[in-house]
């Protein structure tokens, strides 16, 4: 390897990630931040593109929360980019994450999102001592009836539609699912003008005062909330609690849904079914943290209070795998303020794993911030569970598998005839998973199908084998041969800390207080 290493990389440049690369640097270290957008600010901070955008009716920052906050990150940013601390490989996505050599070098693997790689094979590996992984989180879909007609689209797509491009994906909605993203997404469909019908909340909303502590860790949320209600008002928006979109109608597309009251356990109320005529589905049931790096790197998992597969990280964000941290979704859904006092720490914790000195009471700050975070996200969570009969909406044709078009019906057979009692038996049997997206789309319900089938809820290492993958994202067959020609990196000679920053009045004990510690439950 001729190139020096980078002190430090940082996948994602949504909020945790953009986060930890701005702090990072600022710290001294020397950090390439790679993701596969053209600009910053992920899915949560998704805006227009910014060289045109004379060419958009409304302003940037429409249907946004906290975009002062990005905008200071994104000038923070392009200040450390102007001056050398960090180099942006916007347009990359990495898919696979080597040790290298005698394990205190990175090898990231990355290839062009779209269109030719114009990167030479050898530029397309990146080395860094430590790397901190903020890679979001996807969508989260459950199977119905119809979920695979043109106009039915995760809720996070339609309001992505509207935060880029500023277009609505229908005129007349229902926005369907758990959880109160499903608020800010008929809030937003409703501003640009579409008529939202019914918004159908799976749960009731009396379940967040079985959690009245956690309710309240965060008064920005319920301030968005008055907002989100008189939204609501303002445009005579109808929300449902306990119901649900039993079915999707149409032919080559969505005309219409069913909806349905539920009882406390997700159960179908015979004879509360309704007809509504929409073009637009959005279902939302929550997001599932992309692990793909995670698992692929070896770092150790668990499943979180809401059923997904979450990166185990100590105190600072530290993965079990040394010099690897990850901030975000990766580490538990919590949303865009925890994700960034998560990207933080993690820069902070790296700078100081790297030899620099941090004032440990800002680590300390960032601490009670990401607990307070936690606490209501749990609330959250525990208030917006996925139904635990969801199942029974199903028909035994129902797809569940997209990609390789697998039924309700194989899934079952598969568990009860075969006796696959897991979800990666199942997968490598019935081929759920098996497609273009790999188990992105499906993977989550699958799991839930095979449980309910087996009686036997889901672990962690049920989930594994549905993330674990050589390579983590599509790539060209190219960028696989180009791996012969790549030499190994155990030949770097390791730079110090050009530039420690030591900040006078520090001890070593304040050095101290970001040691590794146990990690965080």
């Amino acid at each position: 390897m001729s190139a020096i290493p980078f002190d430090l990389a940082v996948v994602g440049a949504g909020p945790a990630g953009l986060s930890a690369a701005v702090v990072a640097a600022e710290a001294g270290l020397r950090v390439v931040l790679i993701d596969a957008g053209v600009q910053t600010g992920g899915q949560y901070w998704r805006h227009p593109d910014e060289r045109h955008l004379d060419a958009f009716a409304a302003p940037e920052h429409t249907g946004h929360h906290h975009w002062d906050h990005y905008r200071a990150l994104r000038d923070r940013l392009r200040r450390r980019i102007s001056d050398g601390r960090v180099d942006h490989r916007a347009g990359r996505q990495v898919w696979r994450i080597d040790p290298a050599g005698d394990g205190t070098v990175f090898a990231l693997r990355t290839t062009a999102v779209a269109g030719l790689d114009d990167a030479a094979p050898a530029d397309r590996a990146i080395h860094a001592r430590r790397v901190v992984l903020a890679p979001g989180a996807y969508d989260r879909q459950l199977p119905l009836p119809g979920w695979t007609l043109p106009g039915v689209m995760a809720a996070g797509g339609v309001q992505a539609m509207l935060k880029a491009n500023q277009v609505t994906a229908g005129r007349r909605a229902v926005v369907a699912g758990t959880g109160p993203f499903l608020l800010s997404v008929a809030a937003g469909l409703a501003r640009a003008g579409v008529e939202v019908v019914a918004v159908c909340e799976a749960n009731a909303l009396s379940r967040w005062a079985a959690t009245p502590l956690r309710a309240v860790q965060e008064p920005a949320k319920l301030l968005e909330g008055v907002g989100y209600a008189a939204t609501f008002l303002r445009h005579r928006i109808p929300l449902h609690t306990r119901t649900i979109v039993a079915r999707v109608a149409g032919d080559e597309r969505a005309r219409g849904v069913t909806i349905a009251a539920v009882d406390g356990d997700g159960r179908v109320r015979p004879g509360t079914e309704r007809d509504l005529d929409v073009d637009l589905v959005a279902l939302g049931w929550g997001f599932t943290p992309q692990l793909e790096l995670v698992v692929g790197a070896g770092a150790r998992t668990r499943v979180d209070v809401d059923g997904s597969l979450v990166a185990v990280v100590d105190r600072d964000q530290r993965t079990s795998v040394a010099g690897l941290y990850a901030a975000g979704e990766a580490t538990g859904v919590g949303g865009a303020v925890q994700s960034c006092a998560e990207g933080e720490l993690a820069a902070l914790a790296a700078a100081v794993d790297s030899g620099y000195g941090i004032p440990s009471a800002r680590a300390r700050r960032l601490r009670r911030r990401i607990a307070r975070g936690r606490r209501f996200a749990v609330g959250m969570h525990r208030a917006s569970p996925v139904p635990e009969h969801w199942a029974s909406w199903l028909h035994d044709d129902t797809l569940v598998c997209r990609c390789e078009e697998v039924t309700v019906a194989a899934v079952r057979e598969t568990v009860v005839d075969l006796a696959a009692d897991d979800a990666r038996d199942v997968r490598v049997t019935a081929r759920p998973g098996m497609g273009m997206c790999q188990g992105r789309v499906c993977g989550f319900a699958l799991s839930c199908l095979v449980a309910d089938r087996t009686g036997r809820p889901t672990r962690a290492a049920d989930l594994e084998p549905l993330v674990r993958r050589p390579v983590g994202t599509p790539i060209r067959v190219a960028d696989l041969a180009a791996l012969a020609d790549l030499s190994g990196v155990a030949d770097a000679e390791a730079p110090g800390p050009t530039d420690p920053v030591a900040p006078s009045g520090l001890t070593p004990s304040d050095l101290a207080d970001l040691a590794p510690r146990k990690e965080r439950p």
